[in-house]
């Protein structure tokens, strides 16, 4: 028995990275998986792992910055699969790093990408949600959004709107509903070279901002993007029943400091 069997699950930016890593595990715990993600090929090669290994996905083409895109994916869960139970927002924008120089276009696309659109797929999903019983959905926000980051402000400003909202919607919907997020520290992923990367960064630069990461995380290493799937895993299944509104660090302590 799988701790997800007979689950519908949605797992957006699922192509890469820690969202690539929760659609293996959510699949190996028996869920289907509707693999989502703006990259249509890396996202139907996430789709080709789990079937691989013996599970069910599906890819669904997805921009959050586009409605009829948040609407196509709730839907296509839903003809495939009949139902859905689970929905984990896990797309997110690195940057931008300016501030003086900010374009409001950034700011936009920044904030949409990392806080409305989430939003608004949550909201999209509601009602299919409801119709299963209720269930679990789970956001990623991020160190950056409990303590703020200089790297990106805006970046914090998203993700930190994240967090807030996540309370407030688990008041909303229990007891039907349970609503968390996760908050991955540095990681081993794609995203997080464009953090240590902004433009005009030397190699000297790199390595000396590789070494700061390290020395500030008690567990010496970085996230893996499993370490992440395993946190959102405990959130959608059922061993967290009476858990909602928590935003959890999946850091190595770093917060701890």
């Amino acid at each position: 028995m799988g701790r997800l069997d007979n689950k519908v699950a949605i797992i957006t930016a699922a192509a890469s990275g820690m969202g690539q890593a929760s659609a293996l595990v959510f699949a190996r715990e028996g869920a289907k998986v509707v693999v989502s993600d703006i990259d249509v090929a890396k996202g139907q090669e996430t789709v080709d792992l789990i079937k691989k290994e013996g599970g069910d996905a599906i890819f669904v083409k997805v921009d959050v910055t586009k409605m009829e895109d948040l609407d196509a994916v709730v839907k296509a869960a839903v003809d495939t699969y009949g139902k859905l139970d689970i929905l984990f927002n896990h797309a997110g924008l690195p940057g931008p790093f300016d501030v003086e120089d900010l374009t409001e276009e950034e700011w936009d696309k920044s904030l949409f990408v990392n806080l409305k659109g989430p939003f608004f797929l949550m909201a999209k999903a509601l009602p299919e949600i409801r119709r299963a019983g209720g269930g679990s959905i789970i956001f990623t926000a991020s160190t950056a959004g409990l303590i703020g980051s200089a790297f990106s402000p805006t970046y914090s400003a998203g993700k930190g709107g994240v967090v807030n909202m996540v309370r407030a919607l688990a008041l909303r919907l229990a007891p039907e509903i349970r609503v968390n997020c996760v908050c991955p520290g540095s990681a081993y992923t794609p995203m997080q070279s464009k953090f240590l990367t902004p433009p005009g960064t030397t190699p000297e630069q790199l390595e000396e901002r590789q070494k700061g990461l390290l020395g500030a995380i008690p567990m010496r290493r970085l996230v893996n993007p499993e370490d992440l799937a395993y946190a959102a895993l405990y959130l959608a299944c059922d061993e967290s029943a009476y858990i909602t509104g928590i935003a959890l660090p999946v850091d190595g302590g770093f917060l701890c400091r």
